[in-house]
């Protein structure tokens, strides 16, 4: 069966280090960040003494059976993660180069030497049967250091490694069993590998690939744990799930508890925070959490309409109030009696809009365009805006009548950054959303993936994030994980951008060099930049008012 010939094209390969320099190239030692990276999984550096206090804790509070099938299970889950990648980095290969990055990353990551006897495989039909030598092994040596010469072989992580990454590769399952393992006195260990089908205790050996009955036992406790607490939830946490906004931060339910306060009552009130932080989301929940909840909830974007329109818009025309206007038609605010209408962008309004609008909110009454009959309805209004209105009021751009009645309730919706907590939240509920759009079935983010969106300062806030998952959802295959590149494939564009960057500061550095002196130059150009308003340029310095406004008046 075993095709001698092929041993030694197989040890060639294993023999020559340039044949994995393209595995060496992606380990990347990111000291500065405390972080070591294959491709985009995060690695660990660890001392082999380590998994031998494990190996012995486990032995103690699960026994040895337990004990046996954990480590099996950890290292078939390493073996299959090693696969994806490798697979990915070595597609121009025949298959024996391709399959041989397994054992090359036993190496490679100083788990044990692979010495190849015999190995056998074929894609097409699928065939394999391998037959290797294990030397150095890390767990027998650790084995034997903890519990001393066993009675049977001992190289468990090893061997759930190798039966995940063949069976990734052969795209079927593969099973190896140790039959020679140092620990328990021969001069090497030795392992066989063949598909399951053709090992006679299939039954058996396949229990260590499935989860371990503990693990079923404590999936159903949480199960009951969580009915339980589903029961105990106070009135105030149910009311959470009525906002349509994803999050469980304190910043978050700091915002749902002030907008539940509100949602009773027919105060106005008034969203503010950044584009893309999910103002509609939390207007409807207030909708939701209210009496009017039966009645329509119509969201206008009022930075979306022409000035010239935006009156017939929210409180409708009659026929013949202008050229075009062909027949009567309501506006949005009757359309929303009884219910809420949500008024984003509502700085964009024009003045004529404003007057209307301010009496609308005073007398609860409106007139058509081109009508001189007051109407009344009975409408909830909840405004938004990213600009600072307190600053629109005082350069003529807003009515300050009308601010101080839409300002009686403001609430600010706090920038993603705020409430990095919420990002895995937030990534679950899209990629969920998207997989049933797109027809796949992703494996999530990558470690790279995960730890760059956990940093990253997201300036278009939630709407960034949905959309940059969209298009990475469409540009992952099915079963892959989402790589950072394609995330955020200008990535590269600013790394480039950063290190040049740090070269331009580093020019700085001469013997005039006076931080002072460029600390004032920085401000002033943040203050004309954003026409001398102090909160705006301390958003652009990335600092709070009150630090900008205490350096200002160093500077005077």
């Amino acid at each position: 069966m075993p095709q001698a010939n092929n041993v030694k094209l197989y040890k060639q390969i294993l023999e020559q280090h340039t044949d994995i320099q393209d595995l060496l190239d992606k380990i990347v030692f990111d000291s500065k960040h405390g972080q070591i990276w294959f491709d985009e999984n995060r690695m660990l550096l660890m001392h082999t003494s380590m998994m031998g206090y494990l190996r012995k804790d486990l032995h103690q509070m699960l026994g040895l059976e337990r004990t046996k099938h954990f480590f099996i299970r950890c290292g078939y889950q390493a073996g299959m993660r090693d696969a994806e990648v490798t697979s990915i980095l070595r597609p121009n290969l025949n298959e024996a180069e391709a399959f041989m990055a397994g054992p090359q990353m036993h190496g490679i990551r100083g788990m044990v030497q692979v010495d190849v006897n015999e190995l056998q495989l074929s894609h097409d039909l699928k065939q394999f049967y391998a037959d290797f030598n294990w030397l150095n092994s890390f767990e027998a040596e650790v084995h034997l250091s903890e519990f001393g010469p066993s009675e049977e072989p001992a190289c468990w992580m090893l061997l759930g490694y190798a039966c995940g990454y063949s069976s990734f590769v052969m795209g079927q399952t593969i099973i190896y069993q140790e039959i020679q393992c140092v620990a328990k006195g021969d001069e090497c260990c030795r392992i066989i590998g063949k598909p399951l089908q053709e090992w006679e205790n299939s039954d058996e050996l396949i229990r260590f690939m499935s989860p371990d009955p503990v693990s079923d036992e404590i999936i159903a406790l949480q199960a009951e744990l969580n009915e339980l607490k589903k029961n105990i939830y106070t009135d105030a946490e149910n009311d959470y799930a009525l906002f349509n906004a994803i999050g469980e931060s304190a910043a978050y339910r700091k915002v749902c508890d002030l907008l539940i306060k509100a949602a009773g009552s027919k105060v106005a009130v008034l969203l503010q925070g950044e584009t893309g932080v999910g103002k509609e989301a939390f207007a409807r929940g207030i909708h939701e959490n209210s009496q009017r909840n039966t009645s329509p909830f119509v969201a206008v974007n009022c930075a979306c309409i022409p000035p010239d329109l935006i009156e017939s818009e929210l409180f409708g025309v009659e026929k013949g109030a202008f050229t075009g206007a062909t027949q009567t038609r309501i506006g949005k605010f009757e359309r929303a009696d009884q219910g809420t209408i949500f008024l984003d962008e509502v700085i964009e309004l024009s003045p004529r809009a404003q007057a209307a609008l301010l009496r609308m909110l005073q007398e609860g009454e409106f007139e058509r365009v081109g009508d001189t009959k007051t109407r009344k309805v009975d409408v909830r209004i909840v405004a938004a805006t990213n600009e600072d209105l307190q600053q629109a009021v005082k350069d003529g751009r807003f009515r300050a009548d009308l601010y101080y009645r839409l300002n009686i309730f403001p609430v600010m919706i706090p920038p993603l950054r705020e409430r990095r907590e919420d990002i895995p939240l937030l990534i679950n509920h899209f990629l969920s959303r998207f997989e049933n759009l797109y027809d796949k079935t992703l494996k999530g983010l990558s470690d790279k993936a995960k730890n760059f969106v956990m940093k990253y300062e997201w300036p278009g806030n939630i709407r960034e994030l949905e959309n940059l998952l969209e298009r990475a959802t469409l540009l992952t295959d099915h079963q892959q994980e989402i790589k950072l590149s394609s995330l955020f494939p200008q990535l590269d564009e600013q790394e480039q951008a950063s290190s040049s960057d740090y070269d331009h500061v580093d020019a700085l550095f001469t013997e005039q060099f006076s931080l002072e002196k460029y600390e004032q130059q920085i401000i002033r150009t943040a203050m004309q930049k954003s026409g001398q308003n102090i909160s705006e340029a301390a958003r652009i310095l990335g600092i709070s008012r009150a630090t900008l406004d205490y350096r200002l008046k160093k500077m005077v």
